[in-house]
């Protein structure tokens, strides 16, 4: 299976965001401190958060991040497609007529993989920011 660092690190954020955020934005530089993420990093990360709508930017001294949303309504797929990361447990593409690993059939544990993947995808489906911070998951 591959999640990069990427989808981690952007849902490791986002919980501090939702579990530190009162009524005042978040700076960054607090989320990177309390999680061990490069600065620069998180930065990427909150403009593909914010361009997708899961984010606001708060301006000034005082300035820094709150969510866009409740966190109830924040699917932790929804973090993780935000990045650009996939959960891909194929090497194939699904769509492809070549099959597997450039053969014209699948390989034997294809569809093992492809389940597994529907099943990771469909449980980050389920679970939305508030789950994950106040620990029901």
């Amino acid at each position: 299976m591959k999640l990069t660092s990427k989808g981690r690190y952007a849902v490791m954020a986002m919980a501090d965001l939702a579990s530190n955020q009162s009524s005042k934005p978040v700076s960054l530089v607090d989320i990177s401190l309390r999680q061990n993420i490069s600065l620069s990093y998180l930065e990427q990360l909150f403009s593909k958060l914010k361009s997708e709508k899961l984010v606001k930017s708060a301006r000034g001294s005082h300035g820094g991040y709150l969510l866009d949303k409740n966190p109830k309504d924040i699917k932790i797929l929804n973090i993780i497609t935000a990045v650009d990361e996939e959960i891909k447990t194929l090497k194939c593409k699904r769509e492809s007529k070549k099959g597997c690993n450039g053969k014209n059939t699948k390989c034997i544990t294809h569809n093992l993989w492809d389940d597994l993947e529907n099943h990771i995808n469909s449980f980050f489906d389920k679970v939305n920011l508030e789950d994950l911070v106040e620990k029901k998951i």
